[in-house]
């Protein structure tokens, strides 16, 4: 059976997106052939205005609509202290708590060698230039990358940048987000590296 171009064409587009195989993509657009075409004007709309109506700041490097972003040019913002993240979406999870009150910075991905991604392909000067800047006043460097081998590499040469002879007079502090068993998780269905971090990031009760 022959399949129509423009449904095709549109079974690609989807599949070249993350985490859509071709089962998914097939079925994401034959549900679009069923919306009513002033929908699927507005879904064309959006698309088309994604890159055009957003900015990427040029303090933290976060999606936004202003240069700087909200949350750099919120005064109530704690300035000093810097949580460095890969992604935007990162920051968007991490706002969701309502509990941090600093600042960011998206490093836009992590060391990782087998994809050919080092350092100088990340915002990781950037990040020293905010953090050697008297203006800022940085005291507190969080990092909350994921806890896997490129995040965990990433966290190191970071802190290790941060603490080197260029900034040995610099009383920056630099913290590890801590990582455990998460809220109603069972400690026998827990794996070793869950544990362990769990046990290093216990505080007093």
């Amino acid at each position: 059976m022959r399949v129509a171009k423009a449904i095709n064409n549109l079974v690609e587009a989807f599949e070249r997106l993350p985490g859509i195989g071709p089962k998914s993509a097939a079925r994401l657009t034959y549900y679009l052939l069923s919306v009513p075409q002033g929908e699927l004007d507005k879904l064309s709309q959006a698309v088309s205005g994604l890159k055009q109506n957003t900015k990427i700041c040029s303090v933290c490097f976060n999606v936004a609509e202003s240069d700087p972003c909200d949350i750099c040019s919120d005064l109530s913002r704690d300035a000093g202290v810097i949580c460095v993240v890969e992604q935007p979406l990162d920051v968007l999870a991490l706002e969701k708590s309502g509990k941090y009150k600093g600042v960011y910075h998206v490093l836009g991905g992590v060391i990782d060698p087998l994809h050919n991604i080092g350092p100088d392909e990340i915002r990781i000067g950037e990040l020293i230039n905010r953090v050697q800047d008297s203006r800022h006043k940085v005291s507190e460097v969080i990092l909350a990358l994921n806890p896997n081998m490129e995040g965990e590499a990433t966290c190191m040469y970071v802190n290790k940048q941060i603490t080197n002879h260029r900034l040995q007079n610099s009383k920056v502090k630099v913290t590890r987000l801590a990582h455990g068993l998460p809220v109603g998780a069972d400690i026998e269905y827990a794996d070793e590296l869950t544990l362990s971090r769990a046990m290093e990031g216990r505080r007093e009760y």
